[in-house]
């Protein structure tokens, strides 16, 4: 059977399995539990009918597993498989929606969508695989930046961990948490470093795909495009509940990059936590 079509059936029990499974327990977050684990699936699917002897699609297969391994790490420890470990801004919305329009919503956006954007973010995989060209010195190059890119990811998510145990020990000793959010290490620089690496990570991907068909005029690109159009309304959507939580956030807005880091702007200084907490 063609990779692709495997994947289509991978595709349609994921989107069933989510669904059935939101509609059961009440939560919404089945597709966050398998977001890091289904795109490696489709990436190894293609490597595997390659025979896993195409050394590009092999190379993507490792990276993107790395990839799904981290993600699944920090996914568990926030403890976001335990029961009851739905993303809170899942009831922040339920609570803005109608119930039959929020059921409407699960399963056309967080079920669907977001199914077939993690197929689509995978099929550069595909492109590698209907031209199972060389490796070249442009895969090494794309291999390193994929691998700079997941330290990068894994470091803002490290320093976002340590906050907010951080916070919950202040919380619990009957202090207030000062400041209240994070701004310090790659936050300093943008708001959303983690946001940003992330992105990137499947730009380079759909990049490995370019360098298989030997330009960058790939169809593919809607995944990435796509994923980029997603976090942005992630973006917006969490960074409204934070202004209305912390209404300091607003001089954190005004001197901090929104995604891609940059250099901090002028604004009022907050106090900011130290990493010698």
């Amino acid at each position: 059977m063609e990779p692709f079509i495997v994947c289509l059936w991978i595709l349609a029990a994921v989107c069933a399995a989510t669904w059935v499974l939101s509609l059961i327990t009440g939560e919404h977050s089945w597709v966050d539990r398998i977001w890091s684990i289904v795109p490696v699936v489709y990436v190894w699917v293609f490597a595997g009918a390659a025979g896993l002897a195409d050394a590009r699609l092999d190379l993507m297969a490792v990276l993107v597993t790395l990839w799904g391994a981290r993600l699944t790490f920090n996914f568990a420890r926030k403890g976001g498989y335990a029961p009851g470990g739905e993303d809170y801004r899942w009831e922040v919305l339920r609570g803005r929606m109608k119930p039959a329009a929020f059921q409407l919503f699960n399963l056309f956006f967080i079920v669907i969508y977001q199914n077939v954007l993690l197929l689509l973010i995978a099929l550069p995989a595909w492109t590698a695989y209907q031209h199972r060209t060389p490796l070249s010195a442009l895969d090494i190059v794309l291999a390193v930046v994929f691998l700079g890119l997941l330290v990068g990811e894994t470091v803002a998510d490290q320093q976002q961990w340590r906050f907010h145990q951080w916070k919950k020990a202040e919380t619990a000793a009957g202090r207030t948490p000062e400041p209240r959010f994070l701004q310090t290490g790659l936050f300093r620089y943008s708001r959303h470093p983690n946001f940003f690496f992330e992105q990137a990570q499947w730009w380079v991907v759909f990049l490995f795909g370019c360098a298989a068909a030997g330009s960058v005029l790939q169809w593919t690109v809607i995944g990435p495009l796509l994923l980029t159009g997603l976090f942005i309304g992630s973006t917006v959507f969490t960074e409204s509940i934070s202004r209305s939580r912390y209404p300091e956030y607003a001089e954190y807005q005004a001197r901090t990059s929104p995604v891609v880091p940059w250099f901090p702007g002028r604004g009022n200084t907050a106090r900011m936590w130290s990493e010698s907490r």
